[in-house]
Parts: C-alpha cells; structure tokens; sequence
C-alpha cells in the first residue's frame, strides 16, 4: 500500500487518465474527487463487495 500524506486541493494520478483530488478536510472526514474515464468503473468498496458477490453466486 501506498500512503500519501496531501493538502485539500492537492491531486494524485493513477496512470494518465485517472486523477484523485482531495476536496476537504472536516471532522475528520476527507472528501475525495475522483475523475476517471467512463469506461473504468469506480465504486465506494462496500458497493465493490457487494458487485463481485453477486457475481460470484451467478
């Protein structure tokens, strides 16, 4: 794992297409942008669990 340490408004790129922004920092809670290409599919992990369990049972 990869662990950053960034400032609201600071961006990642993951390859060349795919860019994460960090939004706010309140409370403890990060807001997190991401934009990425239509084609790749991007999910909270609980949605991403859920998905690969239904096609796991199918």
């Amino acid at each position: 794992m990869l662990i950053f340490t960034r400032k609201v408004d600071d961006k990642i790129m993951i390859g060349d297409n795919i860019e994460i922004c960090f939004l706010t920092n309140k409370n403890g809670q990060v807001k997190v942008g991401i934009n990425a290409p239509k084609d790749v599919p991007v999910h909270r992990y609980e949605v991403y669990e859920k998905i690969k369990g239904k096609r796991k049972n199918n």
